[in-house]
């Protein structure tokens, strides 16, 4: 018989256990990520409010706009990267898109 109390025996098998990552899949669903299911506290409904919202503001911007904000925003590129996509310069692309923002805060906060 092991000398060794119940509690660092059960504390042991613990860590035998495999590291669980938040980018597993959940539950056997290839299609959802354990971080997908984490509750972040915030309310679900104002962010889809804020979805639709933004939605509609991108709508409502020209071509060049709209562009500009899906390429930095959505799909993460620089305003370099940005620049060379349109043919302008990266300063072009910071001011177009500190004006667009201006006017989307302006906006969402009427």
């Amino acid at each position: 018989m092991l000398s060794t109390p119940k509690e660092e025996i059960a504390a042991a098998l613990e860590y035998t256990k495999p590291i669980e990552s938040i980018y597993d899949y959940a539950y056997d669903d290839e299609n959802t990520y354990k971080i997908e299911k984490i509750n972040t506290g915030k309310d679900e409904s104002s962010q889809i409010v804020d979805k639709i919202a933004i939605k509609e503001l991108l709508g409502k911007l020209d071509l060049k706009e709209k562009e500009i904000i899906i390429l930095r925003y959505f799909k993460d590129r620089t305003q370099t990267q940005v620049a060379k996509v349109l043919g302008i310069s990266q300063v072009q692309v910071s001011r177009i898109e500190k004006k667009i923002l201006n006017e989307m805060r302006a906006k969402l906060t009427c």
